[in-house]
């Protein structure tokens, strides 16, 4: 049976995400899907409008769009305009919506970031990883710290007010004080949004391959731990909102609103090889390849990899995992009628892990550090 995406609900409306699956080059690091090869963007936007057609007419209703990769702003702006016919004419996307692309400091220009802005893109969050050469050597990433400087400036020339800088720490040879510059000459340009991503080494990438050849170690905890508070810290004490375990915005209204709908559990669409969709209740991905994703579309069928229908105490566990995550937190509701987990929830908030706040537990600074294990703690993992 087909995924059907539907919000009929007067609830939140739902986020509209596109995966293109695009990139110059491969950095070692990354685990997300992409290709170098641009011979296949042809097929793969005629397959793109052929999944969002298919999708038409479901009632859905989306107040957030979200181009991600990949590297979205590789594409030539007639391509991205192209795409931006196809969504708008296809769904009901709010006029007064986010709308984000990502976007690698080597690809704008002048003219690109004018034409994004052009395109009715709001918000652009655009991979920094670090304004250190040395370090962005080590990462594969093709542009330097002053062109990702470069960058920034003509973002806001072109005139956005909803700029993102990814930040990457936990790298090989960073100290503190080199990290402290990092994000100095980020808040330089006074950016509405921040992300600080740890260096995670992820399977079959050739960072994995340096690690099990004892060519490259990882981060201890430890320092990990350290490196984690003294962002929190230094970005806090500058007006940032520590909103989420990796990200942080300049003011309720930066908030990034597309990815709170994952973290909320709101219903979003994902179009592209590998992007993800929820339903409410159903979560289905796509195939993480781009031509047997053409193949599928050119031959009539979705192209669907996998699917699941999640159950209530799935659904419970995920409300859990994501807003550990995040400042808004969980619902109390429903998982507190176990006398073990009521036990374990006065344990976490004693230790200072969770705080109560009506009905809800919001985890504190010392909690992110252990989000991912909350669940466990509470025995709903």
């Amino acid at each position: 049976m087909d995924p059907i995406f539907s919000n009929k609900s007067p609830g939140p409306a739902a986020g509209l995400y596109v995966h293109v699956p695009f990139c110059r080059s491969k950095c070692p690091y990354c685990g997300f899907f992409s290709v170098p090869s641009s011979a296949l963007v042809p097929a793969w936007m005629t397959a793109l409008e052929k999944e969002a057609r298919h999708y038409r007419g479901r009632d859905g209703r989306f107040d957030t769009l979200y181009l991600g990769g990949g590297t979205p702003s590789v594409l030539p702006a007639v391509r991205l305009e192209r795409i931006r016919e196809i969504l708008f004419s296809l769904f009901d996307i709010a006029p007064g919506g986010e709308f984000t692309i990502e976007a690698n400091p080597c690809d704008l220009t002048r003219e690109k970031a004018r034409a994004l802005r052009d395109m009715g893109f709001n918000r652009v969050s655009v991979g920094v990883q670090s304004f250190d050469d040395a370090v962005l050597s080590f990462l594969g990433r093709r542009h330097t710290g002053s062109r990702a400087e470069r960058a920034l400036d003509r973002l806001r020339a072109a005139g956005f007010q909803n700029i993102g800088v990814d930040l990457m720490y936990g790298i090989p040879g960073l100290g503190m004080k080199q990290w402290r510059r990092t994000l100095s000459r980020a808040l330089a340009f006074d950016p509405e949004h921040i992300s600080c991503y740890q260096l995670t080494v992820e399977k079959k990438t050739p960072f994995a391959r340096l690690r099990d050849r004892g060519e490259m170690e990882p981060m201890k905890e430890p320092e990990a731990v350290r490196f984690f508070i003294e962002t929190a810290r230094f970005l806090e004490a500058r007006g940032y909102i520590h909103y989420e375990v990796s990200n942080f915005a300049r003011g309720e209204a930066f908030i990034s609103r597309h990815n709170r709908k994952y973290w909320h559990h709101v219903p979003y669409l994902g179009l592209g090889p590998s992007a993800h969709s929820f339903s409410g209740a159903s979560r289905w991905w796509n195939v993480r390849s781009v031509r047997r994703y053409c193949r599928m579309l050119e031959g009539g069928a979705l192209p669907v990899a996998g699917r699941e229908r999640l159950s209530a105490d799935q659904l419970r566990l995920e409300a859990v995992s994501l807003g550990a995550r995040t400042r808004a937190g969980f619902r109390l509701k429903g998982i507190g009628a176990d006398p073990g987990t009521r036990e374990a929830l006065m344990r976490l908030v004693a230790e200072c892990f969770l705080r109560r706040t009506g009905d809800r537990a919001v985890p504190t600074r010392k909690g992110f550090l252990v989000a991912d294990r909350i669940p466990l703690h509470l025995g709903i993992g």
